[in-house]
């Protein structure tokens, strides 16, 4: 434990306050009517502990400190007014970047003071977790910005690549090599990690990179001897892999099999062409009797002519499912007006939320909050589910992976066994997608092709108001 101004025994106690209140501030925000004062709450203990720590440490004075506090102010603020809501998700991605390369850097430092091996090893293992974290993040990011390909990334012996560097990392840390062959056999690991991942994925890799990052922070801690960084760092490292396991859960994934890719390399090896994945995707439809193919062809043929205004007249159920091209075209306003005009209709109007839609854990819930949709009327896909076969009318927003019916018959598929939102028991589903083409996982939609679909093609703000003008 490093010693400083304030007595241990004294610092011990502010820190199991500050703790306390970074933990309660957690357990508001799993709430919507408390989440901003949660989120408030743990912002200011964390800004007393790095005061606390300044003071404590004799740092509270120091001009460097101070000249990258206003650095990091000033790109907060630029962040502030220049990120939009579309690029959420490559910011925290890029954020817990920041985060692991923050504890390797306080690893690089404390190793060269430690007076002791177990110092000496715990910067280490802060080191090797920080740039993981770092490079696999700025990949990440890189992937949903669309600067590398969202697709998985697998090259030759993929495999073998990454468990050979796994090794060697290991073998680096056990014989305390240099710190730069210890930091590069780390930032290889990350890369080849998070390169290969896919985008049916994605939101649990940022889930895995933000409790690394938590992971790294504490183990820094453990380094510099600062029970204050622990404690931050573990409820980090512990709250993002409950995350993590709560979204693998959602998934039906196993974390180990994202760790190694073997869902991606599927995505890239077996992904079968459209005709076949629509085909095994219907192929319970296919063994009807010839006169029932015929009764449904007629009523493909009357569908067809519906309208929106004849779906949307006389609704008393709709269910509205948001997706990531809900995001792209910021349609959420017009969405949130859609709803309120079925409502002033008479209809029950309640919003499916799946866990992975979007690009980051509760993606759909930030956007329909910035539009004050009621936290009430956002359902999870369990509870929501059975209600699909009693509604009038599904509404889908540009979500396409999460409500693709192939997952439960298209074998060999990156969403192969994904519990998805049972959009196609509805008597009418209505689809504002820009086009047909398949979602991130790559997979084509064979609800498209459905007697009881309407496809509305183009930009989500306009078939929207497409929608709001029909009735």
């Amino acid at each position: 434990m490093m010693t400083g101004l304030i007595p241990n025994t004294v610092f011990y106690i502010i820190s199991g306050v500050l703790v306390l209140g970074v933990l309660i501030g957690l357990s508001l925000m799993s709430k919507p009517k408390t989440a901003r004062a949660g989120n408030a709450l743990s912002a200011a203990s964390a800004v007393i502990a790095i005061a606390v720590t300044m003071y404590n440490y004799e740092i509270l004075t120091a001009p460097f400190i101070w000249g990258a506090i206003a650095v990091g102010i000033v790109f907060s603020l630029i962040i502030i007014f220049k990120v939009k809501m579309i690029q959420m998700p490559q910011l925290v991605a890029l954020l817990n970047g920041f985060g692991g390369l923050s504890s390797a850097l306080v690893a690089v430092l404390s190793h060269r003071q430690a007076e002791d091996k177990f110092s000496s090893y715990a910067a280490l293992i802060a080191l090797v977790i920080g740039f993981v974290t770092f490079t696999g993040s700025l990949v990440a990011a890189g992937k949903l910005a669309k600067l590398l390909p969202q697709k998985p990334v697998v090259v030759k012996g993929h495999t073998a690549i990454i468990v050979i560097t796994l090794i060697l990392t290991v073998l680096a840390v056990i014989v305390d090599a240099d710190l730069w062959v210890v930091a590069l056999l780390a930032a290889e690991f990350g890369i080849m990690f998070s390169i290969r991942v896919g985008g049916a994925d994605m939101p649990i890799t940022i889930s895995l990179l933000n409790s690394l990052s938590g992971v790294a922070g504490g183990i820094a801690g453990i380094a510099v001897g600062d029970v204050m960084l622990v404690a931050i760092g573990g409820i980090v490292g512990a709250s993002g892999l409950l995350l993590t396991q709560i979204m693998c859960k959602a998934m039906n994934r196993k974390l180990i099999n994202i760790l190694l890719g073997s869902t991606s390399v599927k995505a890239v090896k077996e992904t079968a062409p459209e005709a076949d994945a629509e085909e095994a995707a219907t192929e319970a439809e296919t063994e009807e009797e010839p006169e029932a193919e015929a009764e449904a062809q007629e009523t493909e043929e009357e569908k067809s002519e519906l309208t929106p205004s004849e779906i949307l007249g006389n609704v008393s159920k709709v269910i509205i499912i948001p997706g990531y091209g809900m995001a792209l075209a910021q349609a959420q306003s017009k969405v949130k007006m859609l709803a309120d005009k079925l409502e002033e209709k008479g209809a029950d109007v309640k919003f499916a939320i799946h866990p992975v839609a979007g690009r980051m854990p509760g993606h759909m819930n930030v956007l329909l909050c910035e539009v004050d949709v009621p936290y009430d009327k956002l359902y999870e896909m369990d509870v929501i589910n059975p209600e699909f076969a009693d509604c009038d009318a599904v509404i889908v927003v540009g979500a396409n992976d999460v409500i693709n019916p192939a997952a439960n018959t298209a074998e060999g598929t990156p969403i192969y066994g994904m519990p998805v939102l049972d959009a196609a028991a509805a008597k009418n589903v209505i689809i504002c997608n820009f086009d047909e083409n398949p979602g991130y996982a790559g997979v084509p939609n064979p609800l498209y092709k459905m007697d009881n679909t309407l496809l509305l093609l183009g930009d989500a703000k306009e078939t929207v108001q497409t929608l709001i003008d029909s009735f």
